[in-house]
């Protein structure tokens, strides 16, 4: 499992806007120290951590599985956010394409419609709700729950 990626960026609430705009991506609310210094989001089980610079470097990229593809694509149109043309994915049906966020950040969206399956052949399931897993933490750091 990742538990986190960083990205740097140049300007904490317009990275937080876009995220959770364009991605759905929830703010996690760590409390005053890490609020001001590392904006933290959650999209599925993954974190992204952000490092506030004056000029960011982009990163190479990083991916994320999109569980409704055309749903994804029409929220991007509605946003007007660029995107690559779509490919399509022959081994699996499914779709990708890429998007850049504010800073450069390059994302690529892909989508696997059959799904997963493990080691011995069985399907497994992707965790989609984003309150299913959380750290824990010292008091004073963020909601209690």
């Amino acid at each position: 499992m990742i538990q986190h990626i960083n990205i740097q960026i140049s300007d904490k609430e317009q990275t937080r806007e876009w995220y959770e705009k364009v991605l759905g991506a929830k703010f996690l609310d760590r409390g005053p120290e890490l609020n001001r210094g590392q904006p933290q989001l959650r999209i599925g089980s993954g974190e992204i951590h952000s490092s506030h610079t004056a000029n960011p470097v982009p990163s190479g990229h990083f991916a994320l599985e999109i569980n409704d593809w055309e749903e994804m694509i029409a929220n991007l149109d509605e946003l007007a956010v660029p995107y690559s043309p779509p490919a399509n994915r022959e081994y699996s049906g499914g779709h990708s394409t890429y998007i850049h966020d504010p800073d450069g950040n390059m994302i690529e969206l892909v989508q696997h419609p059959l799904g997963l399956k493990d080691s011995k052949g069985k399907k497994a399931e992707l965790v989609h709700d984003a309150n299913s897993l959380t750290w824990d933490r010292l008091p004073g750091y963020g909601p209690s729950t």
